[in-house]
């Protein structure tokens, strides 16, 4: 009875956990690796066709893209998820065929115009694989106790990341020992659109959580995403440029649709009311009927009162479909200042880089984001302050004002991550803390243990943990931390990043009554003197801020 982590661990992407028990070896979670990633992953410790089943926790490519691969080494086995979960990997995992298929064609194709390469590039798996791995989902109702063999039964608990997201308890037997484990999936935010708050758990005796927002907390208070994204709306139209919001396809391009009906609805872009609306997104548009489709089971109370209104939430005049690629590319060549919505939302691949390469360089246009930008993606290095990137091969300038919606996540922040742990009636024995990159991982698990009283642990790929003993057997630690002092660097630059963030976001605060001021600054003090305390005051300067300014 043996658990042993693969994936997600000091890193955000890629999420894969490994089981052995009852005989029986299964995973929870397949997902792909995205972005520049500071450790590697050690892989799976048996042959992949070897493997029985799958348990998968929500269907974002990080937790299922490599499902298809996996049929593809010759797993033939069972995948358990829910019913909205099922539905949407039935359009995402051919999406992610395609874009492999895609990319080694289009590497294939460059590499023949090379005399330097003679290589084939094979895509890691195509739509043949994708389809297999579809016919194998195997839906299941949340808060039903199902029995998988003897020895092993799961249960769906809703989390609110994600339509269909949960969190999964596995109730082990093997040998007369019974174990309880409870991977926590993506945990949601709070008072998201559309879709119900998480729910808890009661009884674990460990846990596998994760830690995307471990180390910091949303920004609360002032934040209104409608009425910022109205002002945005209208500030960029006045200017003649477009707003362009690169959106994951699936969860969040459905929320930026529900608001946008609501700012439409009540007349909140005052200048422009009939203003475009483009979602360029294929898949954005199948999983939006896959919402629709998921209505009764997964929608929050107050998209349910639209609904029996007779009111699709996700849907409001001047919408514009784009399908078709001469759809895509229309977009670019029609002059009238409009709204983007296109996927990737790291802008990793899709036709968000099309968009990017022809509104970055305009200084009229604003690049709005709308998500996570993991740590190596291009989304990443534009909300860095990039000047310039590389998008097919061809330098772009940076001109167009960078924009990010701190306060909108899909993921719980750090207070989020707590509320979610003190459910458990009981505390478990042990929390693994995995799926946040390595300064969020080492936080939250320091926290874990020093506040909550909860003995916590963040592994590296490849540890083994003994579930029966409760020790661990494999801890993957040496090699690792040599590659963590490399890291040193790119952990310092992002404090950089961060202190000049500070500083703006100071900037912007003139003029806000003396009480928020106050505050403001007793915060930052706060956490000033936690890294400094023997720090001497002196009398303040005025400090430059170089902002990039939209012509007009």
């Amino acid at each position: 009875m043996k658990l042993q982590f693969v994936g997600a661990d000091h890193q955000v992407t890629g999420s894969c956990h490994y089981v052995e028990a009852a005989g029986k070896r299964f995973l929870v979670d397949f997902g792909m690796e995205q972005g520049n990633l500071s450790y590697e992953s050690k892989g799976l410790p048996c042959d992949h066709a070897s493997i029985d089943f799958v348990l998968l926790t929500h269907a974002h490519v990080d937790h299922s893209g490599m499902l298809p691969y996996l049929y593809k080494m010759g797993f033939r086995g069972n995948i358990y998820a829910t019913q909205a979960t099922v539905d949407l990997c039935n359009i995402m995992l051919r999406d992610c065929a395609h874009i492999q298929m895609q990319e080694a064609e289009w590497k294939n194709r460059k590499g023949k115009r090379s005399a330097s390469s003679d290589s084939v590039i094979e895509p890691v798996y195509n739509m043949e694989d994708a389809e297999g791995t579809i016919r194998r989902l195997v839906p299941c109702k949340y808060d039903q106790i199902v029995e998988l063999c003897d020895g092993i039964k799961i249960r769906f608990t809703d989390v609110g990341h994600l339509l269909g997201s949960s969190s999964i308890e596995v109730f082990l037997e093997e040998e007369g020992v019974k174990k309880t484990i409870c991977f926590s999936g993506d945990i949601g935010n709070h008072n998201q659109p559309l879709i119900k708050e998480p729910k808890y758990t009661d009884y674990a005796d460990y846990v596998v959580m994760e830690s995307t927002y471990g180390d910091r907390l949303h920004e609360k208070g002032r934040v209104n995403p409608i009425e910022d994204l109205a002002r945005i709306i209208e500030e960029t139209l006045d200017g003649g440029g477009n707003v362009v919001i690169p959106s994951f396809a699936v969860g969040r391009t459905q929320e930026i649709l529900y608001f946008l009906r609501i700012i439409k609805n009540e007349g909140l872009v005052k200048n422009h009311p009939d203003f475009p609306v483009y979602m360029d997104s294929p898949l954005a548009v199948d999983a939006t009927e896959v919402f629709n489709k998921n209505i009764s089971d997964c929608f929050d109370e107050d998209a349910m009162q639209l609904v029996n209104k007779g009111i699709n939430p996700l849907v409001f005049d001047d919408l514009n479909l784009a399908i078709t690629a001469e759809e895509s590319k229309a977009i670019n060549f029609d002059d009238e200042p409009k709204v983007i919505v296109s996927a990737s939302g790291m802008c990793e691949a899709g036709r968000i880089r099309h968009h990017l390469k022809h509104n970055l360089w305009r200084e009229e246009c604003t690049i709005l984001f709308v998500g996570y930008q993991a740590v190596g993606t291009l989304g990443r290095a534009l909300v860095e302050g990039a000047d310039e990137v590389k998008l097919f091969g061809e330098p772009i300038a940076v001109k167009a004002a960078i924009m990010q919606f701190p306060g909108l996540s899909g993921h719980a922040d750090k207070d989020g991550l707590v509320e979610w742990l003190e459910g458990f009636k009981k505390k478990p024995d042990k929390v693994f803390v995995v799926h946040g990159d390595d300064m969020a991982c080492e936080a939250f698990s320091e926290y874990v243990n020093k506040e909550m009283k909860i003995e916590a642990y963040a592994p590296f790929s490849g540890t083994v943990f003994n579930l029966a003993t409760g020790e661990l057997e494999v801890e993957t630690v040496g090699e690792i931390r040599k590659k963590k002092a490399m890291a040193i660097s790119d952990a310092f630059a992002r404090l950089v990043a961060a202190g000049q963030r500070l500083l703006q976001v100071i900037h912007k605060n003139e003029g806000h009554p003396n009480k928020e001021l106050a505050k403001f600054t007793s915060q930052i003090n706060s956490l000033a003197d936690k890294w400094d305390p023997d720090f001497e005051p002196v009398m303040p300067r005025k400090v430059k801020i170089k902002e990039k300014k939209r012509r007009r």
